[in-house]
């Protein structure tokens, strides 16, 4: 017997009860009299009706419900929701003795009102400020862990706070994450979901030649890092129920986890951060890298192509940015010393705006 049928004998049951009751009140007597009968039989067969139909939307629904949504938040989360609701009904109950001096109906109103008011506000200004409270504690564990160095104990503590890195399928396809691996900067273990690997494989087996080669690219330097990385790479089975985008997972996923989500998926990274979710870009760590060009400064580059605006000219450097060059469109094909006017950074890539000065060899 299933929970929803269970639910609806006893909604049978229960509202039953109460259309029998209100048949009574309705007869006027509790006898069970042919008169009697004429109202609460009908009522009571109402209520049964009534509550088989409606006990599951009732009960099963919002249980469902809160599970789906508790399974959404993170363990810090839901602490901090807790604290924050006991705060709110302390302060709710405080008020509440200088309110049940009011004349009625104030005094049996407004207490009610004012905790479930002031319990909103506390679970609200909690969850806001949770990286505040999660912040206060760790700075305590760090002290405790220096004391321990100081004092020649180990920390085993610190070990168990180290939070891996998801990736998602546009950075292991774009293959950069695999170099960066064995630079030996990145210190934790790496995890790739299942759900990650899966949509990989679809795109590898797709028709089109394109999307096709990409996939095959990305399970390629996914067994690259598996036996070049010197950290940990590992496949993990952990997934997210009810939820069915790929994207979608990976959030919920470092948001159970506590982890950040190394991508260079421009939407992906606005979502997750929306989210409260840390994002590693890997076109951002590109940027960062990149040796500075600051205006006025000389650049050797060669004229390849016309510009979109009148008489300009397009050049490359060795790392792909894109330089254009102001009136460079008569020497394609040419080196030229240009000089810097303008650079703009942006998550999506740098571009330099220069002039040109002389030329310095044909081709």
């Amino acid at each position: 017997m299933t929970a929803e049928i269970i639910f609806r004998i006893i909604g049978i049951i229960l509202f039953g009860i109460i259309g029998w009751q209100l048949g009574t009140v309705w007869a006027g007597t509790s006898d069970l009299t042919a008169n009697s009968l004429r109202y609460i039989l009908p009522l009571t067969i109402l209520g049964g009706v009534i509550g088989g139909l409606i006990m599951p939307t009732l009960s099963i629904r919002p249980a469902q419900w809160i599970r789906r949504v508790s399974s959404e938040l993170t363990a810090v989360q839901l602490l901090a929701g807790s604290i924050g609701l006991i705060f709110g009904l302390i302060a709710a109950a405080l008020l509440a003795i200088p309110l049940s001096y009011l004349p009625a109906p104030f005094r049996s109103i407004l207490p009610t009102i004012i905790a479930i008011l002031f319990g909103y506000i506390g679970i609200t200004i909690m969850v806001q400020r949770q990286k505040d409270l999660v912040a206060i504690f760790r700075r305590r564990d760090r002290t405790t862990s220096v004391l321990d160095t100081v004092t020649g104990t180990t920390a085993e503590e610190a070990r168990a706070e180290i939070q891996p890195l998801l990736l998602d399928t546009s950075v292991i396809i774009d293959g950069r994450i695999a170099d960066i691996t064995q630079t030996g900067f990145i210190r934790v273990p790496i995890l790739i979901p299942r759900f990650v690997l899966a949509e990989l494989q679809y795109i590898a087996d797709s028709a089109d030649s394109l999307r096709r080669n990409r996939g095959r690219r990305g399970l390629e330097m996914l067994n690259r890092m598996q036996r070049e990385a010197p950290v940990p790479v590992q496949i993990t089975d952990m997934d997210i129920e009810g939820v069915r985008q790929v994207d979608d997972k990976l959030v919920q996923l470092a948001r159970q986890l506590g982890c950040p989500i190394v991508t260079n998926d421009y939407n992906l990274n606005r979502v997750a951060g929306l989210q409260g979710v840390q994002v590693l870009n890997i076109n951002d760590l590109s940027n960062a890298v990149r040796a500075a060009v600051l205006p006025g400064e000389p650049l050797m580059l060669r004229v390849i192509q016309e510009g979109k605006e009148v008489g300009q000219g397009i050049g490359y450097l060795d790392d792909g940015t894109m330089v254009v060059v102001e009136n460079g469109r008569r020497f394609i094909d040419e080196e030229i010393e240009v000089t810097v006017t303008k650079v703009l950074q942006t998550s999506a890539g740098r571009m330099i705006f220069g002039r040109f000065e002389q030329v310095l060899r044909g081709v």
